[in-house]
C-alpha cells in the first residue's frame, strides 16, 4: 500500500518555516502592468503561497512515487502589513483528514506579531494524471 494510504500527519502535528520578504513578494510586484499601483508590503497572494509551501512540506513524507499534493482551498485573513526585508514565520498545524482532503491551520507572524491566519486544504494526487488532465483541458477536452 502506498505511504499516502497508510499514513498521514498525526493530528496536531506542527511544522514551522521562515521566509524573508523579498521585493518579488511585495504587493507592488504582483501586477505586470506598471499602471497598477500597490503598496510596497507583503502581498496577500505571497502570504498564501508561504502557507501552501509549508503545508505541502508536511505532506512530503506521506507521498508515494509519482504523487504530489495540490492546493484545494484556502481561507485566510491578512491582518497586518509586513515590510520588505522582514522575516515571517509560518506555523502550520495538521487538523484532520476530511475525505481526500488534508486540513491545516496556518498562523503567520512577523516581529510585530500575527500578520495572517487561515485554513489550507490539500489533496494528494497522481502527478501524471494531473498533467494528462491539464493537457486535455488545454486542447479543449474534458476535465478530470
Amino acid at each position: 500500500m502506498p505511504p499516502s494510504q497508510q499514513q498521514q500527519p498525526k493530528d496536531g502535528a506542527v511544522l514551522t518555516a521562515t521566509f524573508q520578504v523579498q521585493d518579488t513578494d511585495l504587493a507592488s510586484a504582483i501586477s505586470p502592468d506598471p499602471s497598477d499601483v500597490y503598496a510596497r508590503v507583503l502581498a496577500t497572494p505571497r502570504l498564501v503561497s508561504f502557507m501552501e509551501i509549508v503545508c505541502a512540506r508536511m505532506l512530503v513524507p506521506h507521498l508515494a512515487d509519482g504523487q504530489l499534493s495540490v492546493g484545494v482551498r484556502v481561507e485566510m485573513d491578512h491582518l497586518a502589513a509586513t515590510n520588505v526585508g522582514e522575516t515571517v514565520e509560518v506555523k502550520v498545524t495538521f487538523l484532520q483528514k476530511e475525505g481526500k482532503q488534508f486540513v491545516f491551520e496556518c498562523v503567520i507572524s512577523d516581529a510585530g506579531g500575527e500578520v495572517g491566519r487561515g485554513v489550507c486544504r490539500r489533496a494528494i494526487i497522481d502527478e501524471m494524471r494531473l498533467m494528462e488532465g491539464a493537457g486535455k483541458r488545454a486542447k479543449g477536452g474534458s476535465r478530470l
